[in-house]
């Protein structure tokens, strides 16, 4: 039996020894992992100026993808809002209508029952003038079959208007929740806005100072080449007249602010921009990006004249109005006002003639 016994374990000074320095070895190793992914190795690595601005930048792009994908579905609910009050319109008509009817009828009932409900053999009988009121009868009947048949038209309408103005509340109901997602994006697009901005804060004075002169050192180039391009010289290589009048208006308005979704008139994001200077211009373009660049003709960069729609990005995200000489006139982004760039400032994507 003892032969089968298991052998005790011993354990020697030596080997706790061993055990221990393994153990410490182990938390040591668990240490400096642990230093090393949540401490100083996790630290997000300070932004250069060039980094922050391009951060910025692109920021800005996926914002301004966000305004013009809600200023197409605010555009859409307020089109559904217009049904849905040309629907109550009809509706409200087509009930009065109905009342009247019902009315009239009343007054047939009435009549009857003031009659006592007599059977029409025995007040034939009874009639002083049974021609005539043969004549009379004829006539009630008549009306009546064309009362009651009015009656089912304007109910069959009635219910017509009905189905769809409930489905007109269901459309508006599903763009207004389009509508808020859309703005929690722009809320979420702004707090990535606002974590930049702060990196720009913590550059230093030299640094600030060095990419504004940088930055106006580029936008007195641009004046310089906008220069060939002046208001009336612009206005007069336009394709036509109303062209022309678009790119007028665009110039007079160089130096006004960016603001989500604005229109006009004195203030704009990139579409609202266009869209202002073709109003001016008795042309009614649509409110996005991606809807303006259907609205004409497309041309080649090559074939560009000044009053055509300008586009960038492959989103088609951004527009500006051409002035000629490789410029144009846009509302970039919050950080800037309107006024003149050359196109290769963003990734050309297309253009549109639209007068």
């Amino acid at each position: 039996m003892a032969a089968h016994r298991k052998p005790r374990s011993r354990t020697t000074a030596a080997g706790a020894g061993r055990t221990a320095r393994t153990a410490w070895t182990i938390a040591l190793a668990g240490a400096a992992t642990a230093t090393g992914f949540d401490g100083t190795g996790h630290a997000e690595p300070q932004l250069t100026p060039a980094q922050v601005k391009a951060k910025v930048d692109k920021l800005y792009q996926e914002a301004e993808v966000a305004t013009e994908k809600y200023n197409g579905a605010r555009e859409k609910a307020e089109a559904a809002g217009r049904r849905i009050r040309a629907l109550q319109d009809e509706a409200a008509r087509k009930t009065q209508k109905l009342n009247a009817a019902r009315e009239a009828l009343g007054s047939m009932a009435a009549a009857q029952y003031r009659d006592g409900g007599v059977d029409p053999a025995f007040q034939l009988a009874l009639s002083s003038d049974p021609d005539r009121y043969l004549d009379g009868a004829e006539f009630a009947e008549r009306a009546g079959n064309r009362q009651a048949a009015s009656v089912a038209e304007v109910r069959r309408q009635l219910r017509e208007i009905e189905q769809l103005r409930g489905a007109a509340r269901v459309e508006l109901k599903s763009l207004t929740s389009r509508q808020a997602e859309l703005r929690r994006h722009k809320k979420t697009i702004t707090g990535k806005l606002d974590e930049a901005r702060a990196h720009l804060a913590r550059l230093t004075g030299g640094e600030r100072a060095l990419d504004d002169r940088a930055d106006r050192a580029d936008r007195s180039a641009s004046a310089a080449r906008t220069a060939l391009a002046a208001p009336g010289s612009a206005a007069a290589q336009a394709p036509n007249a109303r062209a022309a009048a678009a790119v007028s208006y665009a110039y007079t308005k160089l130096g006004s602010p960016y603001v989500w979704g604005a229109t006009g008139p004195n203030a704009f994001d990139c579409s609202g921009l266009t869209q202002a200077a073709y109003r001016a211009a008795g042309v009614s373009l649509p409110r996005t990006t991606y809807s303006q660049i259907g609205a004409g003709r497309r041309v080649s960069r090559s074939e560009l004249l000044p009053g055509d729609l300008v586009f960038f990005y492959s989103g088609i995200s951004h527009v500006g109005l051409y002035i000629g000489n490789g410029q144009m006139i846009h509302a970039p982004n919050p950080s800037a006002p309107v006024r003149v760039a050359p196109l290769d400032e963003m990734p050309f994507a297309g253009a549109t003639r639209v007068a």
